[in-house]
């Protein structure tokens, strides 16, 4: 069975993963953890989140993937104790320090071995299995059939890892120092400015090539919108769902700690679609083009598939235009709540009456309806629904459940 790993930018964000089909979620604390800008979870939240979790048989992965400093060892050990007394699941680890304080003070632990550790080759898979990982999260340039190449040259009780959506770096898996560089900013420590993501410009058309390397030239293509010299496309493999359940890869991980609840509930209940159809019946499987619309649904940049198929040296999958293609407007979530035939939603953001919009439900793409019969909570008729976290009324043509995301159509 496969795995679908969810990202958790903090609790809302863990409630949609897991309402929408996330069999494991991974986040962070608020120490010690590469994304330094999610919101993350205290101590305390982490603690109800494991019971929240463990309660729909959903396993909780924390990251401890920065690579401390020696003066940092002493909190980071009591933090360490206090993840095995929570009741984790698992530590994500990149550090050889950390993996070996780990396995000193909390040896019972399932230890993974982040993507930061830049695992390319079956003998460091099995080394760091020797050494007591139990998962190896691999790097994200390497080929499908690199990938199978490693779970064939690796023992069977080492389970593998990979990134099937989300965003690509334009480092080696990660470990940059451009934001070091330009703001002072870690990347290795959770803080990346994404310097890589900044729109560069240039006066004309120029070609340039490190000094070492002069007959590897690269050009820099002015767009209307400026030079994208660094960028990455996002990577989605929703078109490849085959390929992906037939590999050798145990856990299909979703990036996006700090993107929004919307995107987490969407490329969850996607992939999961997807997943849950292929398992049904191989051999009928077909690709529903759907899927793709719900993730173009999200925001993203322009999408590829990552270096599955492709080398990074022969295609380095840099954007074309700049920015995000923006998600469809998050406009209300479903309490439960029915009051006559009219379902009681939260407002995320603001819903007119007549508005064309769409409604979501785990294991199925969105179905569009008119937003008819607005109501607030003392039954009287509204325009709209404009204040943040308003309860609201309003009739919907589907059964509606908690968790029940409405969008906007267009």
């Amino acid at each position: 069975m496969k795995e679908l790993l969810c990202p958790a930018g903090n609790f809302e964000k863990m409630k949609a993963a897991i309402l929408y089909g996330a069999d494991a979620v991974y986040l962070a604390s608020d120490m010690f953890g590469m994304r330094a800008a999610a919101d993350n979870f205290t101590l305390e939240e982490l603690e109800e989140a494991v019971q929240y979790a463990h309660q729909r048989n959903v396993k909780i992965y924390v990251t401890v993937n920065t690579m401390p400093h020696t003066c940092e060892y002493e909190r980071l050990k009591k933090y360490l104790i206090r993840l095995d007394e929570i009741g984790v699941d698992a530590l994500i680890i990149s550090d050889l320090g950390v993996f070996t304080l780990a396995r000193e003070i909390i040896p019972k632990m399932e230890i993974h071995i982040s993507t930061q550790a830049s695992t390319v080759s079956a003998y460091t898979a099995n080394v760091w299995h020797k050494m007591g990982a139990k998962r190896v999260v691999l790097a994200r340039e390497l080929s499908l059939d690199e990938i199978n190449e490693i779970r064939r040259n690796t023992d069977r009780d080492l389970e593998l890892e990979c990134f099937i959506h989300g965003s690509m770096c334009i480092s080696y898996s990660g470990r940059c120092l451009l934001s070091n560089y330009y703001t002072g900013r870690d990347a290795n420590r959770g803080a990346c400015a994404q310097p890589c993501r900044w729109n560069y410009t240039n006066a004309s058309p120029i070609e340039f090539c490190e000094e070492k390397r002069l007959d590897h030239k690269l050009s820099v293509e002015e767009y209307k919108e400026g030079s994208f010299v660094m960028s990455s496309k996002d990577m989605c493999m929703i078109e490849h769902i085959p390929d992906l359940m037939e590999s050798g890869i145990d856990s299909f991980k979703i990036e996006g700690r700090m993107k929004s609840a919307y995107y987490t509930a969407i490329c969850a209940n996607t992939y999961k679609m997807a997943m849950n159809e292929y398992q049904k019946n191989p051999e009928e499987y077909r690709y529903n083009p759907l899927w793709l619309r719900e993730l173009e649904s999200v925001s993203h940049r322009e999408y590829a598939t990552g270096f599955y198929y492709d080398n990074p040296m022969d295609n380095p999958q840099i954007v074309t235009q700049g920015g995000y293609l923006r998600e469809k407007a998050y406009l209300c979530v479903a309490t439960g709540e029915k009051i006559g035939d009219h379902y009681v939603f939260t407002q995320r953001n603001k819903l007119v009456e007549g508005e064309r919009v769409e409604l979501i439900t785990p294991g199925k793409c969105g179905v569009a309806f008119d937003a008819l019969d607005l109501r607030n909570e003392k039954g009287e008729k509204i325009e709209s629904a404009p204040h943040p976290s308003m309860r609201f009324l309003m009739k919907v043509p589907f059964e509606v459940q908690a968790g029940d995301i409405i969008r906007s159509s267009n």
